[in-house]
């Protein structure tokens, strides 16, 4: 029995289960969108402060070692990481193996396990991905940042569906289904992106072993080897080689990802009479004693291991990493990256600056590139009769949604420090410039769409049922 199949078997209330779960899912981006927007803000402050910027600064040039005898891990062609390279090529690669589980999840039994269902933001996700590109060209055509032209593609799941909280129960569920839907495709796009224009001089040999490392995680999926623990350090291993191979090592956490199995140990069925069982050892004229905190004897113990045990294997290992990976990513991870990444020296900055040259190609890309893209794809799409609306939905909230996507901000500024990385002044002066595109072209799309949904939608909260 496929995935699917056993999926549609579980029983009438699965699609209430499937609701909550993109509900839990909902709310830890948008809380984890607030944290964001404080490291950001934290970060813009610290690096303009005088006499504390120096630190920050310097702070990100620290050497990290991980060292067994002359071997460091955290080392690229025999050279140590920096802080800021172990943030950006380590702790980011766990951001996209993050995004390889969430993809896989939804392919299998989320919004893109529909074609239907998944059209429409698909298709409007492609618009928020060509035209800001088109856009950008159009400014950079004949300059030294016409490199940058993947900057502005991006949509980022934390900041918009922060916005989106902001609102509260006024959202339709389905607006904001499609735009985590939109953010998934847009991050899919950027993992292509960056594995095609942005890999270095291959070493094949070290890409060979890769490889037959993952077809090895790819046989443990399907003798149906549960264990994290082997996938994540394989995986770990992986990481390592595509960092030395000249492939860019983030892709490794996608490629790993999708190797992860998805189906659990134990069927729900099994699940259910296991812990039947093991409950019904507790008799009724317990329930005096057990009321009371008191030590369990060694059969009560059993018996609750064999609960614990069971909970473990009803989850499956692709559901449970990524249930456990999300607040490490949403409240470590990506604010630390805005954080070591956000800081722009804006002290010596001409303002005249960001309404030319590379910060208003970023800018003007994100903002209309980005609305024009989602908006008119989208319009497409439902008036040829490809796919319906959003339920509770209509134009202007599309609209603002549209808007919204245009908040590129994480995956942009990874791909701006990927594309402007040379090492010279030059290079870098043009890496700020970007920063600050994405900054303000982020900040006008998210204050922009607020202000459109908040006079676009509904006064009065959906119900939780209407919700459901």
């Amino acid at each position: 029995m496929s995935t699917i199949q056993q999926i549609k078997s579980d029983g009438p209330d699965f699609p209430h289960r499937v609701f909550y779960a993109a509900r839990q899912a909902l709310r830890r981006h948008a809380s984890g969108g607030n944290v964001l927007i404080a490291a950001t803000v934290l970060a813009l402050a610290v690096a303009n402060i005088p006499g504390i910027n120096e630190h920050y600064f310097a702070f990100w040039k620290q050497e990290v070692r991980l060292q067994i005898g002359d071997f460091n891990i955290f080392s690229h062609s025999g050279h140590p990481m920096d802080l800021l390279a172990f943030i950006n090529d380590a702790l980011m690669a766990v951001f996209f193996f993050s995004i390889g589980l969430e993809i896989k999840r939804e392919i299998l039994v989320g919004e893109l396990a529909s074609f239907k269902q998944a059209l429409l933001p698909i298709v409007a996700a492609i618009g928020g991905m060509i035209c800001p590109v088109v856009i950008y060209f159009a400014f950079a055509k004949g300059t030294d940042f016409s490199g940058g032209a993947a900057i502005p593609m991006a949509t980022d799941i934390a900041f918009s569906l922060g916005v989106l909280a902001m609102l509260g129960r006024r959202v339709p569920l389905s607006l904001k289904i499609f735009l985590t839907t939109l953010a998934v495709v847009d991050d899919i796009g950027g993992i292509v992106v960056i594995a095609a224009f942005y890999s270095t001089h291959i070493e094949a040999n070290l890409l060979l072993y890769a490889a037959g490392l993952l077809v090895l995680l790819l046989l443990g999926s399907r003798m149906s080897i549960k264990s994290k623990i082997f996938y994540l350090g394989i995986g770990g291993v992986v990481w390592f080689l595509f960092l030395n191979s000249g492939i860019h090592p983030t892709i490794a956490g996608v490629l790993v990802a999708f190797c992860v199995p998805a189906t659990p140990v134990f069927a729900p069925k099994k699940y259910i009479k296991i812990i039947r069982n093991s409950i019904s050892h507790f008799r009724g004229e317990d329930d005096e004693l057990l009321t009371r905190r008191t030590i369990l004897n060694k059969a009560q113990m059993n018996w609750l291991k064999e609960v614990e045990s069971a909970s473990d294997k009803v989850i499956s290992p692709l559901q449970e990493l990524e249930d456990s990976l999300h607040p490490i990513v949403n409240y470590f991870i990506v604010p630390l990256f805005a954080f070591a990444n956000a800081g722009i020296l804006l002290l010596d900055t001409d303002p005249a600056s960001i309404v030319e040259g590379i910060s208003l190609a970023v800018i003007v890309s994100l903002v209309a590139g980005k609305f024009a893209g989602i908006f008119l794809f989208s319009w497409l799409t439902v008036k040829l009769g490809a796919a319906p609306m959003p339920e509770h939905s209509n134009w202007k909230m599309l609209a603002a949604v549209s808007l919204l996507g245009g908040i590129g901000f994480t995956v942009s500024l990874f791909i701006a420090t990927l594309t402007f990385n040379g090492g010279s002044q030059h290079m870098a002066d043009l890496l700020d410039h970007a920063k600050l595109g994405i900054v303000a072209g982020s900040l006008l799309a998210g204050i922009g769409g607020w202000l459109m949904l908040h006079l676009c939608l509904p006064k009065t909260p959906f119900a939780a049922d209407d919700e459901e």
